[in-house]
């Protein structure tokens, strides 16, 4: 493997320590920096000597460990050794946790599918369905549904009204960030802001929901960080997965997953509720569409 891509990949820990730097506490970016300039000797350690290493604690490890988008310090101590080895044998790196860069399509397929599956899975596992409910009880009932989200949360925003309006709700996909914050303006008790941001931080969602929470609209936030920044504004936090990121996979590949998986959930949650007018309204749709289907 020629040394430039070599270190392409050998960075990529390094980029991503610096993307969610500004995102961690002091001790915090200790120990990230630390396991990216050394990957191979902070594999050699335990929990307790990384802690003692960069001069902060166990808990600490821990939490920079999820950070990263590890489930704990043994999945990150796991990846680090298996990114040492790869510096130090020059075999092919990892696109993402498992695929490598000269894996056949036939491997690229079956393992992609395996770690969709096990996304879903951790999503389903950790979606709360009292939040679930609540989030569902105030959908059906609002008068207005404004949702937020930008790039790959945008999309999936999008689908959300989709399916929204074919069943009769008033619901609205805002990507551009000041169509979002003046739209959010005109809510009030009774509508629902929804804020679709993987990692909890992204301001131009955050923003139009602060909004939206203070003339009192119920808000909902879909999100990888539940402690994230986007929280302090939700009435109701649904948590989506990020067990499955890897220091090379784009974010938009899982955190996609487990979001379209928490809108499908909610989206049948509020058609059960509003069973009587949702399915007319999607016998109306799939007639009117008909004829194109046909052609």
């Amino acid at each position: 493997m020629p040394q430039e891509v070599k270190e392409i990949f050998g960075s990529a820990l390094a980029a991503k320590v610096r993307t969610l730097g500004p995102s961690m506490t002091r001790s915090m970016q200790r120990v990230a920096e630390a396991v990216a300039k050394d990957p191979a000797g902070c594999a050699a350690l335990t929990v307790t000597g990384l802690a003692e290493l960069t001069g902060t604690s166990e808990a600490t490890v821990v939490r920079t460990a999820r950070l990263l988008g590890y489930p704990g310090y043994r999945d990150l101590r796991l990846a680090l050794a298996g990114l040492a080895a790869q510096q130090q044998s020059g075999r092919a790196p990892a696109i993402t946790t498992d695929i490598a860069v000269d894996d056949t399509l036939a491997d690229v397929i079956a393992k992609l599918a395996y770690d969709e599956q096990q996304t879903l899975a951790d999503t389903a596992a950790g979606l709360d369905t009292v939040q679930l409910r609540a989030a569902v009880a105030a959908t059906a009932s609002a008068r207005r549904i404004d949702v937020y989200g930008v790039g790959a949360s945008g999309l999936v925003a999008q689908d959300l009204t989709q399916k929204l309006l074919r069943i009769g709700l008033i619901a609205q996909a805002h990507s551009d960030p000041h169509l979002a914050v003046t739209n959010a303006v005109q809510l009030r008790s009774g509508d629902v802001a929804i804020a679709i941001t993987h990692s909890g931080a992204t301001g131009d969602v955050i923003e139009p929901l602060r909004v939206a929470f203070e003339h009192g609209a119920t808000t909902v936030a879909i999100t990888g960080r539940p402690g994230g920044a986007v929280a302090q504004y939700a009435d109701h936090v649904l948590t989506t997965s990020t067990a499955r990121e890897s220091e090379l996979r784009p974010a938009a590949m899982s955190s996609r997953t487990s979001q379209l998986l928490v809108v499908d959930c909610l989206f049948v949650g509020v058609a059960q509720r509003t069973y009587e007018t949702a399915a007319p309204a999607l016998a109306a749709s799939y007639e009117a569409l008909a004829h194109r289907h046909r052609r």
